[in-house]
């Protein structure tokens, strides 16, 4: 089986107009690894992991390297950029209301992944200035611009639709994307706010 085809298309679709987000949840086939299962960093990876895309991922520190070297630990992931004034703060404070509903424990089995698709402005200093601004705890959050190249691929993959304006702005699908230890795609929710999507949660949870 060939994968490059597959992400030509998950990336031309990534271009598609953005639709109206409504809330919604999609949850993938049943992981066959067990919930709260240590993926096999020397296993072969899964046909459907998104971590088939390699993708160079810079954070907050400056810090760069391939998002497959988060796999081994599930993931709540979020596309965004740090100059949306309006959906994108609610994205982060979204992304923080699933988390206070876990308990200590069990953040510290998930990581938190929000991945720019504006690097050209969002630099290491703009993003840290993101988490010292939304309060955000970077013991669990890592907040990540990927090269230019590869931002229609992981957004393709991540099946988030976007695209930039005349003004900078971008117009794009607002989800929280739950991915299991090899980077499986396991829930989805375009349910943003305080009150979180309970199916969503219940899905974080049992892969904890």
């Amino acid at each position: 089986m060939k994968l490059l085809p597959v992400f030509a298309l998950a990336t031309a679709m990534a271009l598609l107009p953005v639709e109206p987000s409504h809330a919604r949840l999609l949850a993938a086939p049943t992981p066959a690894v067990s919930a709260g299962a240590q993926a096999d960093h020397g296993s072969a990876l899964p046909s459907d992991s998104v971590y088939q895309l390699p993708a160079v991922l810079t954070d907050q520190h400056g810090k760069a390297g391939d998002w497959r070297s988060r796999r081994g630990k599930p993931q709540l992931v979020a596309m965004f950029y740090s100059y949306c004034r309006y959906i994108c703060p609610l994205i982060i404070e979204s992304g923080k209301a699933v988390e206070r509903q876990l308990t200590p424990a069990q953040q510290a089995k998930l990581g938190v992944l929000y991945i720019s698709m504006d690097p050209a402005r969002d630099t290491p200093k703009r993003l840290a200035e993101v988490v010292r601004e939304r309060r955000i705890d970077d013991t669990h959050w890592t907040l990540a611009s990927p090269r230019a190249a590869d931002v229609r691929g992981v957004a393709g993959v991540l099946d988030i639709k976007y695209r930039q304006l005349s003004d900078g702005e971008f117009n794009h699908t607002s989800a929280l994307i739950l991915l299991d230890a090899d980077g499986r795609i396991l829930a989805r929710t375009e349910k943003m706010g305080s009150d979180v999507d309970p199916a969503f949660l219940a899905a974080v949870r049992a892969v904890l």
